[in-house]
């Protein structure tokens, strides 16, 4: 009888826990702060990072000059009648390494008086992200129209500033997008006026010949694409953004 209690036993057992199972692992997460504020400190820089980095995409937009150079080229291939040629992702990468190009000065300065002191820890944070946006500021509030910025000033709730210092960051980078859209599309509209002329007169003359069932498009897009190449259009276009942006910096 004991012995048969045993086995049942052991069999109950082996029913509990079957044999292919395997155990799962166990995460626990505790804040210890006996004598670890270090710790602490470092989390709170991991989360400000990550934070930067998600928000690393709207920064480029908004306060380099990405926003222009982008938008112009659009325009441009409106202009052109080219509807996948160049590929988006040709355009965006162009214009990602000329807003480099453009922004290495003030990003060389926001690494020399920001970050590298800030990891040296010759400065506290405040001061190193003081550092950091100040050269932002500096770009941005040159290329920002006056109206524009007096606008953003006007709808904020806050107390009018008495200098370009009191102007809150967030005020001046709606003011400097919105005043780099209006010289984008400034650009874009001379870009659209040989092109325009273009279609017109190919449009007129194949109308004067009784051509009207042949599309206009199709014969004014090659000789727009050899027209662009004869000038070298894509050097006249990157030295136009790039006098626009450099001649102000």
């Amino acid at each position: 009888m004991v012995g048969m209690f045993i086995f049942l036993g052991n069999q109950s057992k082996a029913e509990q826990t079957p044999p292919n199972s395997m155990p799962l692992p166990k995460m626990s997460i505790n804040v210890d702060m006996d004598d670890k504020s270090n710790d602490l400190v470092l989390t709170l820089q991991i989360l400000t990072i990550m934070t930067i980095l998600t928000l690393a995409p709207s920064i480029l937009v908004m306060m380099t000059s990405f926003t222009r150079i982008i938008v112009v080229f659009h325009f441009l291939k409106q202009a052109l009648g080219t509807a996948t040629q160049p590929p988006s992702q040709v355009l965006t990468g162009l214009a990602l390494f000329l807003t480099f190009f453009v922004m290495q000065p003030v990003m060389d300065e926001a690494n020399q008086k920001g970050i590298q002191p800030y990891l040296k820890e010759e400065i506290t944070q405040q001061q190193a992200v003081d550092n950091i946006v100040k050269p932002f500021r500096t770009f941005m509030l040159k290329h920002t129209r006056e109206e524009d910025l007096a606008l953003f000033v006007k709808l904020s709730s806050g107390e009018k500033p008495r200098t370009i210092d009191d102007i809150p960051t967030l005020t001046i980078v709606p003011a400097f997008t919105i005043s780099e859209l209006r010289v984008a599309f400034q650009i874009g509209f001379l870009l659209f006026v040989p092109f325009l002329v273009l279609d017109m007169v190919i449009a007129s003359t194949l109308m004067s010949l009784g051509m009207f069932l042949l599309p206009p498009q199709l014969i004014s897009l090659p000789i727009k694409i050899l027209l662009f190449i004869l000038v070298d259009g894509w050097n006249l276009v990157i030295k136009s953004l790039m006098n626009s942006i450099l001649k102000t910096v």
